[in-house]
């Protein structure tokens, strides 16, 4: 009877009311945040089972306030690297791999209204004024405490030119979108290199790579349990605040710009060889100075590149952009129309093993799986975040199969003369031959540049009167930069395995499980620190060796 009359008491008197008056609408979404904080109070276990997680929640509340995620540098990260890593697909409502309306900020710049929202699109101006605003309707129950809220309006512009793009990753993904996504990031560059990779490394140094596919996967499978530790985290550097505080996000944030802008500079080198393969002859003699083909095309590329850089609107790139995995199948498909149907045919038996340049093999089968910095983007963008272990399986099967495809076919095709891409070996007679290697003209240069200028632009004094002329220059230095460094470095297999070795493996192998163990230090099982020590020593010892191995053979080749 108590109980009852308890109940009655509490559903005949109102709560309070709010000092400012407030509208239904946003009534609604704090009554939401609050069951989401209390729903997030509960974890599910490696068994299966919901524990109460209060104490880690309060554990991982007092290492790293939940604001500083979103007021920490880089606080770009997210917006950016949904363009980056993502693949459009036009809807009636121009939204992006799912609904996701927009909204115009200012006269002329647009901002992605990406948060995922309950109410209708006439939300009062206050509603979404309020820091990670709560999701949309759940699809199903199991996703409950793995939603999490975009950060894209905690974007506070630190200058009038930082770049608001039109779309973004969905926020309601589908199980195919977040493939395509995944399958996007992961399949790029890497797949030319890989009939290289088995000429330097062998036929058993294959299974290097499907090593790799393995390890990555699983240590992707670690930044998801590092995501849900804490509803707050979004992005990789936030898991490296939540793991290291705030010296763990600077450090881990500056990798990931790192091997960014290091792919920037091997799209440079990319452009040059294979341009400089087709117009062999071409030069430029300018007040008796002399530009051969390499270094010509190399100046016109980051002139033809520059432009897209500036862009304030990456949206219309990022629709040119998604056709990378549509590139990367039609390479694929004219290498084994020219190996099976062409005239080349197969004619390479090749060798077994080839220690000397085995760890140059070993950086660039690392590089293929340069995907981590994105996957948890795509994990907090699904509607059902229970598929991400689904999802990413598939990408790596499919992106597994493909490059152990390209391998076998093109060192069976072109033996011990394989270049470091294979689209330079192919026949340029043929048909498929320049399909091919036209398809390999980077549209992703300003997207994968973009980020790296975004973090800087947060530098400027949000007060600076000439703010936009500062970012304009920072975007064209690092374009610059980048033309010097591939000028510099002309060797594309082996800034490819540079990179693979040094900043893949530490994004990929190394990091992961570290702030696996760090974050949920006592929730671990003792496989599970097994298994990510030996990660952990795994990626050392294939970083120490592969990028000792890469830089000697630079400087030999620099020396010569």
């Amino acid at each position: 009877m108590a109980q009852v009359l308890s109940a009655l008491y509490a559903y005949r008197c109102p709560r309070p009311k709010m000092n400012n008056s407030a509208s239904n609408q946003s009534l609604y979404i704090e009554s939401d945040e609050e069951d989401g904080e209390k729903k997030n109070l509960y974890e599910e276990d490696d068994d299966g089972t919901i524990s109460d997680s209060s104490d880690a929640h309060n554990q991982n509340h007092n290492q790293s306030k939940p604001s500083s995620y979103s007021t920490a540098w880089p606080k770009s990260y997210r917006q950016s690297i949904d363009m980056y890593g993502s693949v459009p697909i036009p809807s009636p409502n121009l939204g992006f791999l799912g609904n996701s309306p927009m909204s115009r900020l200012g006269s002329s710049f647009m901002s992605s209204t990406l948060t995922r929202r309950h109410t209708p699109e006439t939300l009062p101006t206050h509603a979404v004024t309020k820091p990670l605003l709560v999701s949309s309707p759940l699809r199903d129950e199991e996703a409950v405490p793995k939603r999490k809220s975009s950060s894209h309006s905690l974007l506070p512009s630190k200058s009038s030119f930082v770049v608001h793009h039109e779309m973004g990753i969905s926020n309601d993904s589908s199980f195919g979108q977040a493939v395509l996504n995944g399958v996007n990031v992961l399949c790029g560059v890497g797949i030319l290199s890989t009939p290289y990779a088995v000429k330097e490394g062998g036929w058993l140094g294959l299974l290097i790579l499907f090593a790799f596919g393995i390890l990555c996967f699983y240590t992707g499978l670690l930044l998801r349990y590092c995501l849900d530790s804490h509803p707050d985290l979004q992005t990789y550097p936030d898991i490296g605040h939540a793991a290291f505080g705030t010296t763990g996000r600077i450090l881990v944030s500056i990798i990931l710009y790192l091997e960014l802008y290091a792919m920037s500079v091997e799209y440079i080198i990319l452009e040059s060889d294979n341009l400089s393969s087709l117009f062999p002859n071409a030069g430029l003699n300018i007040g008796g100075f002399h530009l051969d083909a390499p270094h010509l095309f190399s100046l016109l590329t980051i002139l033809a590149f520059l432009p897209t850089v500036w862009l304030r609107d990456l949206s219309v790139l990022s629709y040119i952009s998604a056709g990378g995995v549509i590139a990367s199948v039609l390479v694929v498909f004219c290498l084994f129309w020219i190996g099976l149907v062409d005239d080349v045919g197969i004619h390479s038996k090749g060798t077994p093993l080839n220690l000397a340049t085995l760890p140059v093999s070993v950086g660039l089968y690392g590089y293929c799986y340069s995907g981590h910095g994105v996957f948890p983007n795509i994990y907090t963008s699904m509607a059902k975040p229970s598929q991400f272990t689904t999802v990413l399986l598939t990408c790596f099967g499919i992106c597994t199969l493909m490059y152990a495809g390209v391998a076998v076919m093109g060192y069976s095709m072109f033996g011990e003369s394989t270049e470091s891409q294979f689209t330079l070996n192919l026949p340029q007679e043929l048909v498929a031959s320049k399909i091919a290697l036209w398809t390999t003209k980077e549209s992703t240069y300003a997207l994968t540049l973009s980020p790296v200028a975004m973090s800087l632009e947060e530098l400027i004094p949000s007060n600076h009167g000439k703010s936009r002329l500062y970012a304009i220059a920072i975007r064209s230095a690092l374009a610059i930069s980048t033309l010097l460094v591939g000028l510099a470095i002309p060797f594309f297999g082996l800034v490819m395995s540079l990179i693979g070795s040094f900043l893949t493996m530490l994004i990929t192998l190394i990091l992961p499980p570290a702030c696996f163990l760090s974050i949920l230090r006592t929730k671990v099982t003792p496989t599970q620190v097994v298994v990510c020590v030996f990660i952990i020593t795994v990626g050392a010892v294939c970083s120490v060796i592969g990028t000792y191995s890469a830089l000697a053979m630079i400087i030999e080749k620099l020396s010569s």
